[in-house]
Order: structure tokens, then sequence, then C-alpha cells
């Protein structure tokens, strides 16, 4: 049987583009994190929210999740679990903080998967989130990178070698207060650290899958791929928090975190 030059290589090649798009860290146009995370890791956290709320306290929502806000304007209710459903609704100009919010996590590499929807309550609707480890030094409140959901954008970003390092943070907040722009190495320096992609909201529910592997930061929406970043940061030995930040409203249907190392 005759094979075509075309045909041979092609079947050279098949075995190495299998390698590649199993790897976390390829650099190729799409990426089936679901199957990553089934496949190589395990699911340490799940939660449906099929419960009541006990008040408004900090440990209120139940099941090992902490509302860092909550102690703030203990007489409003920011957390709401209704029919399976955890319905935020931040105090931000009370609290003088948008709702925060966050569980263990513990990994290296791995991931959430977030089933939420924009009510349409209020006009703006953002979710902000991603992963802390408050034991790290030199990096305000911990915060390492999330992944920043706005009506027209979603942005992924290393908070640890960037905007909360302390070090950058008070150099930059120094501009900040007089006003000023920031100096052209700092504001090169900072662009590095993350990646912003158009994305239309709207007020269905969807399923996302916030990701880190290695230094790569990735976030798909409903099986699409729709944002990815190298920096620095994402690489961070130890997520210990897995943490929701939201200056509006976000209704939140069932939350798993997977551990890949």
């Amino acid at each position: 049987m005759k094979y075509t030059l075309a045909f041979l290589t092609a079947l050279l090649l098949a075995p190495l583009a299998a390698l590649h798009a199993a790897d976390p860290k390829s650099s190729g146009p799409s990426r089936d994190d679901a199957g990553w995370l089934r496949e190589k890791g395990k699911l340490i956290f799940h939660d449906a929210f099929e419960r009541e709320e006990t008040g408004n306290g900090m440990k209120a929502i139940g099941n090992g999740w902490e509302s860092a806000t909550a102690d703030r304007v203990p007489n409003i209710k920011q957390a709401d679990l209704d029919g399976g459903i955890l319905k935020i609704a931040s105090a931000t100009k009370a609290a003088g903080h948008a709702a925060h919010i966050h569980h263990d996590a513990e990994f290296t590499e791995g991931g959430v998967v977030v089933r939420f929807r924009f009510p349409g309550l209020n006009k703006g609707e953002s979710l902000q989130l991603g992963f802390v480890d408050r034991e790290t030094k030199g990096v305000h409140a911990g915060h390492l990178c999330y992944g920043i959901l706005s009506q027209s954008s979603i942005t992924l970003i290393d908070h640890k070698t960037g905007v909360m390092n302390l070090e950058i943070r008070k150099r930059r907040q120094e501009y900040l207060d007089r006003k000023e722009k920031l100096p052209s190495d700092l504001d090169a320096l900072l662009k590095t650290k993350q990646v912003t992609v158009p994305w239309k909201a709207d007020n269905v529910w969807h399923e996302m899958i916030l990701v880190t592997a290695g230094d790569e930061m990735r976030l798909s929406m409903d099986g699409k791929l729709l944002a990815r970043h190298r920096s620095e940061g994402f690489a961070h030995p130890l997520k210990r928090w897995f943490s929701f930040l939201v200056p509006g409203t976000v209704w939140i249907d069932d939350v798993k975190i997977w551990k890949v190392r």
C-alpha cells in the first residue's frame, strides 16, 4: 500500500500532538480543564448549598465557609441560602468592603469549578474569585491570584508579584495618592501581571473553571477556554484559601475544589 508524504508526516506527528494536548502547561489554543481535573486531580471539597444558613455571622453559611466581612455588618444578611443557591448581596457601603467569603483549599496545582449566575439585581454586577495564602509574607492580606468577571471582560491577575506585593503596593500608592501617572517601569511591570479579554455578561447560569498549573492560570466558561496567562505568582506553592469577592450581587449554585498536586 502506498502512502503520501502528508499522511506519513501526520502519522509521525500524532503522538506529539496528543502529548501537547495533555500537557496542562501547553500553550495551544484550547484546554479541557474539566477533563484535566477529573483525570489528574482529587476532589477535595464540594458544596451544593442544600441547607439553611444559621444567621449573619462569620461561619453562618456552614460547611467550612467563612465570611471575612460578616462581622462588620452583623445586622445585614449578605449570604442567603435559598433553595440550594448561595445568594450573595454585598453590603459594600455599610461594611466598607465588598463581601469576602472563603474556604480552605490547600493545593499547589488544581482549581475550582463554580456554577454561578448574575441575577441582574444590581447594575454592573461582577465576581472576583481566586486564591489566598494569609501566611505569605510580603503580600497584602495574602492575596495571590484571581479571575475577575465584569459585565464586559474577564481578567486574570497575579497579585502576589503585582499590586499586592507590599513594596510594589507602597510605591504605587504614592502616585495614586498624588493622582499622578505611574512611572513607565512600574506601569510596564504591572501590565505583565495580568491579561484582560472581552466577555459579555448575561443573567443565565454558567459553569466556570479556574485553574492554576505551574505559572499559568486559565479560566473556562461552559467548556470553552476564554483566558489564560503566565506569571510567576500563579505558581505559589500553596493556595490555602479559595475566595469569592463580590461587590454587588451574585448567585452560586455549586462549588467543587480539585487538587492535582
